[in-house]
């Protein structure tokens, strides 16, 4: 072990030994161990959470909504869809494509309980609600052949709907294609079966989507059998949406628009990158804040060893050498907090993903519970960046030791 990495590891052993003398160094030291440690957990954890909404988030509006959608540019139905799903099948990176009908209803389960609902026509329930179901089955048509709907918990709560109630769902869109159209001509109705119910936590989403089997959708909505309202189409990079989006927009043509899903729901991605930005930001101040701590901490050690870097000056160490030793002490400090917060983030961010410790408002928050994506990387970073931060903070003290003059300190004390 090299001469300064001896010492300073004596020092710092020394703030942190049992003798009363040294109780308000050791306090001192103690907490500038603990402010890094605590500014990197919180760091750590911040990130954590951001990153687990960002991803949380991303997979139930996917799950929704694909990663791109295809529709009519003129709010219409999208004629020859078959036509146009062979098409983009040949584009690269395509991996699924699904056929939707989707129009705007009524649903009524009494002459008092009626609301409106977006009706989703659809071949299967999509993956992810298909695991969000908590009560009944994901099937869009029963044994029989009827038509069934899978309903959001939340709209669900507000009906009074359980699972084998049937209801009646209504359209206008027919009766709306011409002028005044609402008054001479009477909405088509077709009775479902509720035979499921899904909870994702999206508010916006849960009380408002309805999901039935696509040939029912189109024989209520007046579609024909190769008319959908749009075309969602799943990749296997995520990453490439907009790019794949573009290619289908230039295979298919006039009126077609594509658009990727953060295309769509623009504000609610917005919203997840502005706490990305910004929380970072805010809690990588705790670790300044401990940085600060850590100059107070070795200043302080400085004073109580004065006299001992005098004999040491006095025995042949350079300056650089009482630099180097003082630097070699922050960064202990600093590799004890980071290594004690890095262990601590570690712990909460288990914690918190197997009993879920931290509810959530899911109509604030689109979940129950805060999220956790934990990730290597940001460990990595973070660790490394308290390092340096800690021995940048040790950099000061280490100067004042080093121009320390050897005879004037010997001879005062």
């Amino acid at each position: 072990m090299q001469f300064h990495h001896f010492v300073a590891f004596r020092y710092l052993t020394g703030a942190l030994g049992q003798e009363s003398g040294r109780r308000f160094l050791r306090f001192i030291t103690l907490i500038a161990v603990g402010g890094v440690a605590v500014g990197v957990s919180m760091l750590l954890l911040a990130l954590s959470i951001v990153g687990g909404f960002s991803k949380e988030i991303e997979a139930k509006v996917i799950g929704f909504g694909a990663h791109v959608q295809v529709e009519n540019i003129r709010h219409a139905p999208l004629q020859g869809a078959q036509a146009k799903v062979d098409v983009i099948e040949e584009i690269a990176g395509v991996a699924q494509i699904q056929p939707v009908v989707s129009e705007f209803a009524l649903l009524r389960r009494s002459q008092l309980e009626i609301d409106g609902i977006g009706l989703w026509g659809t071949d299967v329930l999509p993956t992810y609600l298909s695991g969000a179901t908590i009560a009944g089955s994901s099937a869009l048509v029963s044994d029989d052949g009827k038509p069934l709907l899978v309903v959001g918990s939340a709209l669900a709560q507000q009906l009074g709907l359980g699972i084998g109630d049937s209801v009646v769902v209504f359209s206008t869109r027919a009766a709306t294609s011409s002028a005044g159209a609402l008054l001479s001509v009477r909405p088509r109705i077709r009775q479902f079966q509720v035979g499921g119910l899904y909870e994702t936590s999206l508010a916006d989403f849960d009380e408002t989507y309805v999901f039935t089997h696509i040939s029912a959708a189109r024989r209520l909505l007046s579609y024909g059998p190769d008319e959908v309202t749009r075309l969602d189409v799943m990749l296997h990079d995520p990453a490439a949406a907009a790019e794949s989006a573009l290619a289908i927009e230039n295979s298919l043509g006039v009126p077609v628009l594509a658009r990727t899903i953060y295309e769509v729901y623009r504000g609610l991605f917005a919203w997840i990158q502005l706490q990305e930005a910004i929380i970072p930001l805010v809690i990588g101040i705790l670790i300044l804040v401990a940085a600060f701590n850590i100059v107070g901490t070795l200043l302080m050690l400085i004073m109580e060893k004065t006299r001992a870097i005098g004999i040491l000056a006095s025995m042949g160490a350079s300056r650089r050498s009482l630099t180097r030793l003082f630097l070699s002490l922050g960064f202990m400090v600093g590799l004890a907090g980071t290594t004690s917060g890095l262990s601590l983030a570690w712990v909460l961010a288990k914690i918190q993903q197997r009993y879920e410790v931290i509810p959530l408002p899911a109509e604030a928050y689109f979940m129950t519970t805060a999220p956790i994506a934990l990730h290597l990387w940001d460990f990595v970073l973070v660790g490394t960046l308290a390092l340096l931060l800690t021995l940048a903070a040790a950099y000061i003290p280490a100067r004042v030791a080093a121009r320390i003059d050897p005879l004037k300190v010997i001879r005062f004390n």
